[in-house]
């Protein structure tokens, strides 16, 4: 999940010939779910149509302080726009948008905009290599950067003048590059590798069968996306499963228990976090037939052997990691579940019961009690599995806070 998605991005347009690339700019945050809207000066419309930018951004353009609708004027409110934005992008920003910038000189809506918004603004300067040089331009970025504006570099190449040297907009793609980068460093997992464990082991009988449980993974898949949109470096370790993880997320396919013993020790030790929501079966078949069992010669009896306890030994090993499990009970829960905290030095454990409908295996939702080591409990409503996730992770934020 892009760390773009959901956000309120205003794009600023200034009159410049790097405005011809303003429409990507659009394209590629529209593909990472993010809501355009955008404000141009007067002249920026010689170098890029409103029609353009409006149908891509699917929202009105904005360039003057009033228009005529239905032959009424009516004001482009800059307060409403600076104040809708979670983010401010003047792309690009030419040495007059700059100047104005720093001056305060609020000459049109975009500089009414920018004087009226609060949240981060991003600057895209675009000019000539001699002006972008010039000592009183150099200044001007000098002095954006001292009040907290956040000014993305140059890029060096051929320039509108024929020229060739630094000055020139960043292409698209690396703006967008530059904007999400930094918006990671204020995630609160940033920096932070978060191991996770999902769904089902299968332990095989023979070829053909095998024993194993209902898990479909959701929920572990779930709090891997929701450590990943947190910013967090996010490895998923999973049984059999159907289900689709974000690429940026590293993904590991084991099958039986042992399988995924030795891949979640091999990553446990570099973990911060490590969250073990794996239905690991507890135990598998002693002998396993190399050849498919046919019916006809019956089974009278399958002898088992326990499985190693994956928790167990990371709790063992723990140093620096903050350890949870799953306890799926169904008599005597949260007793059941305070003892796997201390038997398995846990910092904190989530609680499934099957006797809640709706919660559970396969379904996409959950009712979870989160427990801490102190035995502190934190009881959740029914709901979406997605959700929960985000419960579970604003419990282990704040016991790491």
């Amino acid at each position: 999940m892009s760390v773009l998605s959901g956000k309120k991005i205003l794009l600023g347009i200034s009159s410049g010939i790097a405005a011809y690339k303003a429409p990507i700019i659009v394209r590629l945050l529209k593909s990472q779910a993010a809501e355009v809207k955008i404000v141009m000066t007067p002249s920026a419309k010689d170098f890029v149509t409103p029609l353009t930018l409006s149908t891509l951004s699917n929202h009105p353009v904005y360039s003057t302080f009033t228009e005529q609708l239905h032959n009424n004027p009516v004001w482009n409110d800059h307060v409403a726009l600076g104040k809708w934005a979670d983010l401010f992008l003047i792309a690009p920003a030419t040495s007059n948008t700059i100047s104005a910038m720093v001056h305060a000189k609020c000459n049109n809506l975009l500089i009414a905009t920018y004087l009226s918004c609060t949240c981060p603004v991003y600057i895209a300067p675009a000019m000539d290599l001699d002006m972008y040089a010039h000592p009183a331009n150099q200044q001007n970025i000098k002095e954006l950067n001292r009040i907290g504006k956040k000014v993305l570099p140059v890029g060096e190449g051929f320039l509108a003048s024929g020229l060739h040297g630094k000055g020139r907009m960043l292409e698209p793609e690396e703006i967008i590059h530059h904007i999400s980068e930094d918006l990671k460093l204020e995630l609160p997992l940033h920096g932070k590798k978060v191991l996770v464990t999902a769904g089902p082991t299968y332990e095989p009988i023979d070829p053909v069968r095998f024993i194993g449980n209902h898990s479909s993974g959701k929920m572990g898949f779930a709090l891997a996306e929701e450590a990943l949109r947190l910013g967090a470096q996010v490895t998923l370790i999973s049984g059999p499963a159907v289900l689709e993880a974000s690429p940026d997320i590293d993904r590991h396919n084991v099958v039986t228990a042992q399988d995924m013993y030795v891949l979640a020790l091999e990553h446990f030790t570099h973990a911060d976090i490590v969250i073990a929501a794996a239905a690991v079966a507890d135990f598998k078949p002693r002998q396993v037939g190399k050849q498919k069992i046919k019916k006809e010669g019956g089974i009278q009896s399958i002898e088992l052997d326990s499985t190693r306890d994956i928790l167990a030994q990371m709790g063992q090993l723990k140093q620096k990691q903050f350890l949870v499990g799953f306890a799926l009970e169904t008599e005597d829960e949260q007793s059941n579940a305070i003892k796997k905290i201390k038997s398995k030095n846990l910092d904190a454990i989530v609680l499934n019961s099957l006797n809640d409908p709706d919660a559970g295996f396969s379904v996409d939702s959950n009712k979870v009690t989160y427990i801490d080591k102190n035995e502190t409990t934190i009881p959740f409503e029914l709901k979406s599995k997605i959700l929960v996730a985000k419960d579970i992770f604003s419990q282990i934020l704040i016991q790491n806070a």
